[in-house]
Formats: structure tokens, sequence, C-alpha cells
């Protein structure tokens, strides 16, 4: 059975998440599991997905980022596809399909995951560089708050008597965020 799995990190991605699944169905995958969640986060999908895989199975992803979020958990996610038999399949590593049922796609999958791991580090090293020098420079102030820019209406809402939990639905701010700001207006 071929078992599909598609990821996306944010609900906003539909689009990415659509063209995974149109690709994952274009293989031929009997059955797809989606999840729109961060790749550190906890992952049911991923976790149904592989307790459903046989022997002579194979589990399809379109790129390597969508399942894994590191040299060592492919490995451990490697790990469980072989205890049971099964194989691993990704559609699009580096522009070429690549099948852990033969040695040869073993071996491609290694050496293209410890490159990917190296261009990721290499990648947070530049951020980090670039965060430092910006800072320096006073130019890096982080993310801007979006929620304390609603400040104003926050108390407006709060002086018409409106409920906090409508005031967070309309206002599309976080309970914590609300709290955070009455904090700020009763100082």
């Amino acid at each position: 059975m071929l078992i599909g799995l598609a990821r996306t990190s944010t609900l906003e991605q539909v689009a990415g998440l659509e063209a995974q699944i149109r690709d994952l169905e274009a293989y031929g995958c009997e059955r797809i599991f989606k999840e729109q969640v961060s790749s550190v986060a906890e992952r049911e999908q991923l976790e149904a997905a592989l307790g459903m895989l046989r022997t002579g199975d194979k589990l399809v992803t379109t790129k390597l980022d969508r399942l894994a979020r590191s040299v060592q958990h492919l490995g451990q996610i490697i790990e469980r596809i072989n205890s049971v038999g099964a194989s691993l399949v990704i559609l699009d590593m580096g522009g070429t399909a690549v099948d852990t049922s033969n040695p040869t796609g073993k071996l491609i999958l290694n050496v293209m995951s410890s490159v990917a791991q190296f261009e990721r580090e290499m990648m947070l090293e530049r951020q980090r560089e670039g965060i430092a020098k910006a800072k320096a420079e006073g130019k890096y102030k982080g993310r801007k708050p979006t929620a304390r820019a609603k400040t104003d209406m926050v108390k407006l809402a709060l002086d018409e008597g409106v409920s906090k939990a409508q005031i967070c639905r309309d206002l599309q701010i976080s309970k914590t965020s609300l709290y955070r700001i009455i904090g700020e207006l009763r100082a």
C-alpha cells in the first residue's frame, strides 16, 4: 500500500498542502494523511501514518522537509519504517524521486539528508550573524507587537462592557495578549 503524508507548517499554507496532496494522489497513494503543524510540534498524522505501515508498504512524501526536521529525526522515522518491513519514497529529492526500498535509494537519502541538515545549519548561522550585526547597529528591534497595537480598541471595548472572550474573537488576539494589555492599562 502507498501511504501519503502531506504537511505544511501553518494553516495559511493551503495552496502548498493542496499541491502536495495532488502530487501524492498522482503517484497513486491510496491513503493520505494531512497535517498543518510545525515540524517540532506533536505530529499526530505522522504517527498515524507510521502506525498504519505494514510489510511491503511505502510511506510517500513530496519533500524531505515535509517529513523530518533534522537528520536525527529522519533517522528515527526511517528506523520505524524499516522495523515493519516498509520503505520510504520522497518524490522530489533535488529533482528526482528517491525510494529506499533499494540500496541506491538508501544511499541517496542519507547523503541528501546530511546536505540538507548542513544547509539548514549554515542558514541559521548566517541568520544569527545578521541579527547580531543589526542589534549592534541598533536596527534590530524584534517582531513588532501586533496585539499591543490594538490597546485603544481593547480599552474602548472594555469600557463598553464587551466580554473578554468577545474582545479576543473580534480583535483576533489571544487571551494572554488581552490580559497583558489589561495589566498595562491598569498600571
